[in-house]
């Protein structure tokens, strides 16, 4: 029987959404009869030495399992070589975090995605930027296309570029910072769908409307409503959970030209306060049972 456990989040972040998060699923747990410990990231190092991997810590209680809200992943990763289930993985977490990797494995499952082109690396302090290939990159795309940083969250690392210039420009800004180019969906031009999935389900659902941004994200000034997903939108966003290898997620999904979805993005450790004061479901209630059932299952 499940006693313990262990909620991580960053311990550097500014503002309490992250720890919010963490309480969310405390309160879960504890509704249940499961103890679960809120612990930073930076609480927890990790020692390296020839007789293996530890954590330096105060902590005694061996967790059951890890709910791991953070992007920490060699944290993540240490905690599973020492043998403690975590959820999400540190693999699936590496994959959300990397919009590259994600739609690499959005693409090889054959999922409908934006037309994606991954940026070349580029070191700090390179030559003079190459532009041939990245302005043949556009003209095949079209303008206006959008230029995502590969890390960042809350839409604020996403670029609507209008013209050639403008995007030899952006990348000349970006320079060493991983990023991809991709088809604008004008038909969902300020408009995407937010699925929370846990497991195989979807539990709960929004629409995100922005009257003048092309993003939708709440943080950046977009609005909310319920939203009940087509079978085939709720289908798509657990394939999409899937392939990424999450146990939970918050799917974003596009409207395509004929109303088709297409997927975005997905979120490994998506907030879910919006989606309680939208929907009044709480999802940290489904990841907590989500995961009692798998860890009961062995």
């Amino acid at each position: 029987m499940l006693k313990n456990g262990w909620v991580i989040y960053n311990g550097h972040l500014p503002g309490e959404k992250f720890k919010d998060f963490a309480e969310w699923i405390q309160e879960a747990a504890e509704e249940k009869g499961i103890e679960l410990k809120l612990i930073k990231n930076n609480e927890l190092l990790a020692l390296h030495r020839q007789t293996g991997g530890t954590l330096l810590m105060e902590y005694n209680k061996r967790p059951d399992f890890v709910v791991f809200g953070d992007k920490d992943i060699h944290l993540a990763r240490q905690l599973e070589l020492m043998g403690i289930p975590v959820f999400n993985s540190a693999q699936a977490i590496s994959r959300c975090d990397d919009k590259i990797a994600t739609y690499q494995a959005l693409s090889v499952h054959h999922l409908p995605i934006p037309a994606t082109i991954a940026g070349p690396k580029i070191f700090p302090n390179s030559r003079a930027l190459e532009t041939a290939n990245l302005i043949e990159a556009g003209e095949l795309l079209g303008y206006p296309l959008v230029v995502k940083e590969a890390f960042g969250s809350f839409g604020e690392q996403v670029y609507l570029i209008e013209t050639e210039q403008g995007l030899i420009d952006k990348i000349g800004e970006l320079r060493d910072r991983p990023f991809v180019l991709q088809e604008f969906i004008s038909s969902s031009y300020g408009t995407d769908v937010r699925l929370n999935v846990v497991g195989d389900k979807v539990v709960a659902a929004m629409k995100r409307t922005s009257p003048d941004d092309f993003r939708a994200n709440v943080s950046a000034g977009g609005s909310m409503e319920v939203y009940q997903p087509t079978k085939q939108e709720a289908e798509l966003a657990v394939a999409a959970s899937h392939a990424v290898g999450t146990d939970f997620a918050g799917v974003d999904l596009l409207f395509g030209p004929e109303g088709a979805p297409i997927v975005c993005e997905v979120n490994s450790n998506a907030h879910i306060r919006n989606i309680f004061d939208c929907t009044n479901v709480n999802v940290a209630a489904w990841i907590i049972d989500y995961i009692i059932e798998k860890l009961q299952e062995g």
